[in-house]
């Protein structure tokens, strides 16, 4: 698909000629005077609050009618007066009755005659007055809407696209859920942001890859690339349940009592073997990403262990071969929205970045670097291109060491084996907190200290070839940061924030629509080690990654397991780790046998991007080993063990 021009001041195209022309007349002071910026010159008070039905042409619930969706609008009164036509933010979600929004749960709420009066979060008071529709969409079997939840699919896909459409006059909506009065979006241009957190960011990438026209820009935070890695890793299972039981979790009470078949059907499509089915192909977003036309400006937490970070590395690089304008943020928290982890930072660059796409304000937003990333709590550095320009994958060997379980990580091929026991009751911090002790249950490899900083930037993979003692066995690859360091503490609670007591404002409210949120603190821990990268397979999946067979015991088996993606610096004086086991605790389920397993560390590594590829790693691991302890290790402190503590992409905190 060629390249859209982008960055560009939106005018009709009927006008650009007349514009162009009447530039040439214009003296300096009012060539300047072309806005770079909205301002709050309209009466949230005054604003219009209404609701609309969306006719999405397909009939999820089986009841012979075409599914209507709601549509709750908020808009400023004053340009539909002077005849002017303005853009539209769009949030749609499955929890705008069942579980609510933002840090602090929000829902909508209506007043007598149905129309909106509280719209969660700060995006309508801060954007309305600034000349943005801000709309809150039901999807499909949810709150107001008819239809069932599909868990990413058809329907909740065209519970938006259906929107998209007919804000361009694609689509037609109705004034209430059953009538036949016809409402038309005659005060918009049609041009749509969308936005949203989790589940809700997840339907702003599976729009954007049907390629709708007039969906301008997607913000999706901490967001769904592929449902099927979601609930598997190659085979491996992240979860107990499957997406009927989520399905089930935000439908209606409407949509449960009549949502059976499609119910049914999400059992038949997701066995709990890992099997890539029918099912999960429809929810993959990134074969799609050919087809998106917005630009992408994602939000993520390198310690998502809801959502996870493979949700980010594909995505991103589809995009990036499709030629898609695109922007990031990359924080140390957990599942946690910026807007309650750099707040002031992050609506100004929203701001910005709405007035650049929607408005086509020349503010400069295209001209900066693509990348900001949370190196320590509250400190945050940008790349120009991410991953940075000379990232080079570099291949990284295993070897024994002096003792069983605990080897060396390096460029040179070694020969030897390790082996170690699966112990579901294990995570990776306490592989991580005995890295350099030989235990049982866990392969360790670790370079020497390094004699300068190193940068890890992008996804890695671990290909391992391991003989197992029994039919099933999972495996876990992780990359550890071995040294002291101040983190956000994402295995707490609040997953890296604190929320405070205190209140700031972002927009103009009203008596049913409060612009003031509490305010957040960082959560940090002083730790010995940070783990970087994680990623898991079921062995199974050794000879695809789409179906698992049972494995034989004694025979060697070889698969490839797909990290995170990460920005990492490891800092000068601390050591890398590889550490290779079995069941993840509460990050994967275990298999049904306790399997022993056989490393073969000639045919093992690691690829890794470092900035500077090679020679970089060779640079920082340049200097003398360090003689071996002759006493006992002490294990090291880190962030108490991970556990899932959602089972939901969840938007609230």
């Amino acid at each position: 698909m060629p390249t859209r021009m982008r960055f560009t001041i939106w005018r009709p195209l009927a006008t650009a000629a007349t514009a162009a022309l009447m530039a040439a007349f214009l003296s300096p002071t009012a060539a300047e005077a072309a806005p770079s910026r909205s301002e709050p010159v309209h009466s949230y008070n005054d604003a219009i609050r209404e609701a609309v039905w969306v006719d999405t042409g397909y009939d999820g619930d089986g009841d012979g009618e075409d599914d209507r969706v709601a549509v709750d609008i908020v808009r400023p009164r004053e340009p539909a007066r002077q005849g002017r036509k303005i853009p539209v933010i769009m949030d749609a979600s499955p929890y705008y009755s069942c579980c609510g929004r933002g840090n602090e749960s929000q829902k909508k709420t209506y007043d007598a005659d149905g129309d909106v009066v509280q719209m969660p979060l700060f995006y309508d008071n801060y954007f309305v007055p600034r000349g943005y529709a801000v709309i809150g969409v039901d999807l499909a079997g949810t709150n107001r809407s008819d239809g069932c939840v599909d868990v990413g699919g058809r329907s909740d896909i065209q519970s938006a696209k259906a929107v998209v459409d007919w804000l361009n006059g694609r689509a037609k909506a109705y004034t209430t859920r059953t009538g036949t009065e016809r409402a038309a979006a005659t005060w918009t241009n049609g041009r749509t942001g969308m936005i949203g957190k989790s589940w809700d960011g997840t339907i702003a990438n599976g729009v954007a890859a049907t390629g709708v026209e007039g969906l301008e820009t997607i913000v999706p935070i901490a967001a769904i690339s592929s449902w099927y890695d979601y609930y598997f890793t190659k085979g491996a299972p992240l979860y107990g349940s499957g997406p009927d039981w989520l399905s089930d979790y935000v439908n209606s009470p409407d949509a449960r009592a009549r949502c059976d078949a499609v119910q049914q059907r999400l059992v038949d499509g997701a066995p709990r073997t890992g099997d890539w089915t029918r099912l999960w192909t429809e929810r993959d977003y990134v074969k799609d990403a050919g087809k998106v036309r917005a630009s992408v400006f994602l939000v993520h937490g390198m310690q998502d262990l809801n959502v996870r970070m493979q949700h980010v590395g594909p995505w991103w690089d589809a995009l990036a071969k499709n030629g898609v304008d695109r922007k990031i943020w990359l924080s140390q928290t957990g599942h946690v929205d910026p807007f309650d982890f750099r707040r002031a930072e992050w609506v100004e660059t929203l701001h910005r970045w709405f007035d650049h796409e929607l408005l086509g304000y020349d503010n400069g937003i295209d001209r900066e670097p693509m990348a900001d990333i949370e190196r320590s709590p509250d400190r945050w550095v940008t790349s120009e291109s991410w991953p940075p320009r000379g990232t080079r994958t570099t291949t990284l060997h295993p070897g024994e060491g002096d003792r069983p379980g605990v080897g060396t990580l390096g460029l040179r091929t070694n020969r030897g084996s390790e082996s170690f026991t699966d112990d579901p009751s294990l995570s990776e911090t306490d592989w991580a907190a005995h890295v350099d002790e030989p235990t049982p249950h866990k392969a360790g490899f670790v370079t020497r200290p390094l004699s300068r900083d190193l940068r890890l930037s992008g996804s890695s993979t671990v290909t391992v070839t391991a003989t197992p003692t029994t039919r099933t066995a999972h495996l876990s690859a992780v990359l550890v940061d071995l040294g002291p360091d101040t983190i956000r503490d994402y295995a707490d609670g609040g997953e890296g924030i604190t929320t405070l007591t205190d209140r700031t404002c972002w927009g103009a409210s009203t008596a049913g629509d409060s612009a003031c949120y509490k305010e957040t603190a960082a959560k940090t821990a002083d730790v010995e080690y940070t783990v970087v990268s994680r990623g898991w397979a079921d062995l199974g999946n050794h000879a695809s990654q789409w179906r698992g067979v049972p494995l034989t015991p004694g025979k060697a088996h070889t698969i490839t397991l797909d990290l995170a993606a990460t920005d990492h610096v490891v800092p000068a004086g601390h050591r890398l780790a590889l550490i290779v086991a079995g069941t993840d605790k509460d990050l994967i389920d275990p298999p049904a046998d306790t399997p022993t397993l056989t490393l073969d560390l000639s045919r093992t590594s690691a690829r890794v991007p470092f900035v500077g590829g090679t020679a970089a790693f060779a640079r920082a691991t340049s200097g003398a080993a360090p003689a071996a302890s002759a006493g006992a290790v002490t294990p090291l402190d880190g962030v108490t063990a991970p556990h899932t503590t959602h089972r939901v992409p969840d938007g609230g905190q």
